[in-house]
């Protein structure tokens, strides 16, 4: 007899780097929600807090489980210190991935993704979930297989279209090979290139089959979501339906670009999903964007939804993983609705408008902030004259981007989000010459008005926010 496994009303946001971390999505898994992680950047984060000296020994905890030997080992061999860094020493940096990378970088992220949805799953039933943006494509399929090894009951993944993760899913649970489509730009017609994963490449020796975790695309449009549901190579179990008015990076409006007095870009009707289309397709589905209230949680049940994914408002909960200060910091402008949230369409080097709250102190355009591109993770592939492929990203150094045949109108307000997003959640890197990496906070529209949530609060928790939206139990959990 099969089990019937209730779906969740709520999804917590899989929110920028290690925003949404094991912390915050255990306390809403604990409650009976679908609590998820961010896998974005994952192994940096894990470097950084291991460099940090491990504060509460979760990060060894969870690397002890990891069923690969060594591997932990070697790893807390090369990046641990116990007694912290000097506050003027910068990190040390792990290798940029490329299409091919060696099978000790590729385990480095398996066992990030396995330790943060092993310590938010450790001594509890509850679901969890993680969170993948398909454009960074290259650490994708090791980020999977380890968060797999972990139990991951949910993948959700949107910036792109993520026809061939079902079929990944289906292969990783029976340790097989897979392989995706990689982009690279200036390929000729007729001309292909794969990224490849096989598991027992890197040392798994234990083949016992593992759970293939439910899969949810976050859709813009419900054509998309028809083109995934029949065309996928494998099971799609249901869909995130994501408006403009999310945070981080949002869909280009379709139809001819069209901008507002602030420089925004304009969505119109044709940018809204037809839900009946949707809910034609028989699948169940959540809406996401501007979606933290008890009444739009009212609106999307009576809609056809399944229910709702909210960010904003679990961003800046006590067990998200923004710096402390920041927080603080949002909540005080926020509270006197000192706060606004700019859709910025030059800001990510992805080309994806992309949200960015500023306030009086934010800093987002500190000169402190250098053009530096030791991370990687939003690199674009492309073919250099010779055939060969090379890596570039609009938000590198100008003179770099030019002589890999970029062009200056792409480096244009382009902002490196790969280091601005670990310094917010207080892992910045220390520059020698330009100090301490600023903030680049990014939020959904909701922070507008996250005032009337807080009610005077100066901070609240994910408990909170879940008996908020289900209206002290109005709503049947």
């Amino acid at each position: 007899m099969s089990t019937v496994v209730a779906l969740p009303r709520i999804i917590q946001g899989g929110m920028g780097v290690a925003v949404s971390d094991w912390k915050l999505a255990r306390a809403v898994s604990l409650i009976g929600q679908l609590g998820v992680i961010s896998g974005t950047a994952l192994d940096t984060v894990l470097v950084r807090r291991l460099q940090d000296g491990d504060v509460g020994g979760h990060m060894r905890r969870a690397m002890r489980c990891f069923p690969v030997p060594g591997v932990a080992d070697e790893v807390l061999k090369r990046y641990f210190l116990p007694e912290g860094r000097a506050a003027d020493q910068p990190y040390k940096l792990i290798p940029m991935y490329k299409q091919r990378v060696s099978v000790e970088r590729q385990q480095l992220t398996m066992l990030a993704n396995f330790g943060e949805i092993y310590l938010a799953k450790d001594g509890h039933s509850g679901p969890v979930g993680i969170n993948l943006l398909t454009k960074v494509e290259m650490p994708n399929l090791a980020s999977l297989y380890g968060a797999m090894l972990a139990g991951v009951d949910y993948v959700l993944m949107g910036a792109g279209i993520p026809r061939e993760i079902p079929g990944v899913l289906d292969a990783f649970a029976e340790h097989r090979a897979a392989s995706i489509r990689f982009d690279v730009i200036g390929l000729a017609a007729g001309e292909s290139e794969v990224l490849t994963f096989d598991p027992q490449e890197y040392g798994v020796t234990d083949l016992t089959p593992l759970t293939r975790p439910r899969f949810l695309p976050i859709i813009s449009a419900s054509s998309l979501a028809t083109t995934l549901a029949r065309k996928a190579n494998g099971r799609v179990d249901g869909f995130i339906v994501e408006g403009p008015t999310a945070g981080g990076h949002n869909a280009p409006p379709r139809g001819e670009p069209r901008y507002n007095e602030r420089g925004e870009p304009v969505y119109g009707e044709r940018d809204e999903v037809d839900l009946a289309k949707l809910r034609d397709l028989g699948l169940p589905f959540w809406i996401a964007g501007g979606a933290g209230t008890p009444q739009r949680l009212r609106d999307a049940l009576e809609a056809g939804a399944t229910g709702i994914q909210v960010g904003t408002l679990f961003a800046y909960c006590e067990e998200s993983g923004f710096a402390p200060e920041l927080k603080r910091a949002v909540i005080e402008h926020a509270a006197r609705d000192e706060v606004v949230v700019m859709t910025d369409p030059r800001a990510s080097p992805t080309g994806y408008p992309f949200k960015v709250v500023e306030w009086s102190t934010d800093g987002h355009d500190d000169p402190a902030r250098q053009r530096k591109c030791d991370l990687g993770y939003l690199r674009t592939a492309y073919t250099r004259p010779d055939g060969r492929i090379d890596y570039r990203c609009p938000a590198e150094p100008v003179e770099d981007y030019l002589r890999k045949g970029g062009t200056l109108a792409e480096t244009e307000g382009r902002r490196c989000l790969c280091n601005a997003l670990l310094a917010n959640i207080g892992l910045p890197q220390v520059r020698a010459n330009a100090g301490t990496e600023p903030p680049l906070l990014t939020s959904g529209d909701d922070l507008e008005t996250i005032s009337i949530f807080l009610a005077g609060r100066t901070s609240y928790s994910a408990a909170d926010v879940i008996s908020y939206l289900l209206d002290e139990g109005l709503i049947q959990r």
